[in-house]
This record gives C-alpha cells, structure tokens and sequence, in this order.
C-alpha cells in the first residue's frame, strides 16, 4: 500500500490490509494494523537475505515465562506497523525495535507485546521491522540503522496524519534492539543513505529512549570499554536503561552506556537487577527485572513525555 493510502486510513481509524500483509508467509500484526512499507522504492545496500521470510523458531526452543516466542528471520522489505492507542491518546509514540542479535526479530516478544502495554497507556506504538540477519550492528553493517533512521523521520514528518506530537517521538529497544535505539539516539545529524523523500529532511533524532538489556555498547574484550561507535553528546536524547546483573550479553553493556551519558550531562534513569538473564521482553515472572515496565511508566511521567493522570 503507498504511503498516502495508509495514511489516510490512519487517519480514518479504519481497519485495513496491505500488500505486504497478503503476501504468504510474511508477518503483519493483523488486518486492523495499518502497515506502511518503509522505502517505497526498495531497501538501500546490498542484499543479505538469502531466504523466504518467515519464523524459524523449533518445537524444542526455550520457552520464556513457558510460552514460545515467534523468531522472524530473511526480513528484506521492512515495514512500520502501527498499533493505535487504546482510549485516551496522549500524543506520544514509541518506535519498538525487537531483538535478536541482527540475525531474526523476536516480532511478538518485543514487538507486538510492547504495542499491547504502550496503546494502554494511550502511546500510539509502531513496530519497526527492520531488515535482518546481518544488518548491524553500524558500522559493521548500515542496514539497520538505516532502516531507523528512515523510521523516525517518517512518523515525525506525519506526525499530523498519526495524530502525535512530533515532538514527543521516542524509540524502545531490545538487545540488539537496544543497541540500534542508542545508535539511531546518537547518529540523526547525517542519513546513512541518499534523501528519498520529505520525511528525510526532517529529523529523525528520537526525543527519548529506552534501552533493554543492550548489547555491542561494551566490548568484553577490551575490558567492557564503552564502544567508540556511539558517540553520546549532550544532545543524546534522554535515556531509561535496564538489565540483569546475571545477563549473558554483559550488564556493563548497559552501566558503560549510562555512565557515557551521564559524563555527557544527559537525562539518564538506569535499573540494575540482581537476577533475570536476557530475553525476557514484558512477559511477567517472580522475578522484580519483570516489572520494569512500571519503572518506565514513572520515568516517562518524570521527563515529561506522559503528562497528567489519565494515563
């Protein structure tokens, strides 16, 4: 579906399908998720999908909170698929970036179950389907930070047709996810590939981050030294961060990053848990990292981005 029509029936609240919904064995959120597809004219780069998309998870995979998870793999042609907010609309948005270590997208997890907690919250919620596998992390790989980079200034440049605040415009990832949000937080002033239309002349620096459990911010090899490759200033848009202490991807993944910040003077909210591991997404168990979300909640009320009670 081009642009415009998607934009139209955003803006209608109307219930819609798309072509890249119709074609067999492509993920969609469903037919009442308006899907716009993100370069109308074809991904820039070289190609690194060698197969069909579609989910490769195995019947013997590890169950999180005992419920699978859905592993999209070969995503060639990315999308934005937008969830609008439930009840009250605050005029805020969040672009949800799901992990999974460049290789495949954990689409539900990180995807779709962030749309469900955030358009409660009155967040129009947009999931970016980002070209995978080997596409980042920037710079061993442009692709995907392309793919965010051409996101946010899409939503922001229509941001009347969402019906947002183009000034409240945020990004929420998970591990590899998480590294993209800092990397899209940190690299806004220039595209990494040739203006395609309007949308590319506006900004696409986020107005606020969440980071989850990251990944590639600290390189165990040289001591869990903060990367070169993100280059935090003091216009690095303030930033919530979290991670187990017991995570495999390194918690100094996220303590290097909040320390990075806050030397720059940025707004910053971290939370370290004793135990959690990595991958858990919003799915709730006995342990207090599973409640993180609430902590989000405060933050975005504390740095103004949710404004009032009602939400």
């Amino acid at each position: 579906m081009r642009i415009g029509n998607v934009l139209a029936v955003v803006a209608a609240m109307a219930l819609s399908t798309t072509a890249v919904a119709q074609q067999p064995g492509v993920w969609s959120g469903g037919p009442q998720h308006p899907v716009i597809t993100l370069w109308p004219g074809g991904a820039p780069g070289p190609k690194t999908v060698t197969g069909p998309e579609g989910d490769t998870t195995k019947p013997d995979d590890k169950l999180i909170a005992g419920r699978p998870i859905i592993k999209l793999a070969n995503v060639a042609v990315p999308t934005l698929t937008m969830y609008a907010p439930q009840g009250l609309n605050t005029g805020a948005a969040v672009i949800v970036f799901p992990g999974g270590g460049y290789s495949i997208l954990a689409i539900d997890l990180e995807g779709v179950e962030v749309c469900d907690w955030l358009t409660k919250k009155g967040i129009t919620c947009l999931i970016l389907k980002y070209r995978v596998p080997a596409s980042g992390p920037y710079p061993k790989s442009a692709a995907a930070l392309q793919d965010a980079q051409r996101a946010v200034g899409l939503v922001r440049a229509h941001a009347a047709d969402f019906k947002i605040d183009p000034k409240r415009v945020g990004v929420l990832g998970f591990s590899a996810g998480g590294h993209l949000a800092a990397a899209v937080s940190t690299h806004y002033s220039e595209r990494l590939y040739p203006a395609v239309d309007a949308a590319d002349q506006v900004s696409c620096r986020p107005d606020f981050a969440v980071v989850v459990y990251p990944g590639y911010l600290a390189d165990a090899e040289k001591g869990f030294a903060f990367t070169p490759d993100i280059p935090v200033t003091k216009e690095t848009p303030p930033t919530f961060l979290v991670q187990a202490e017991d995570d495999p991807v390194h918690v100094e993944n996220t303590t290097a990053y909040f320390a990075a910040l806050k030397a720059a003077g940025v707004p910053t909210e971290m939370h370290v848990y004793a135990k959690g591991g990595h991958g858990y997404g919003l799915r709730r168990t006995e342990l207090p990292v599973t409640t993180w979300p609430d902590r989000v909640d405060d933050w975005l009320k504390t740095v103004g981005i949710l404004r009032g009670s009602g939400v």
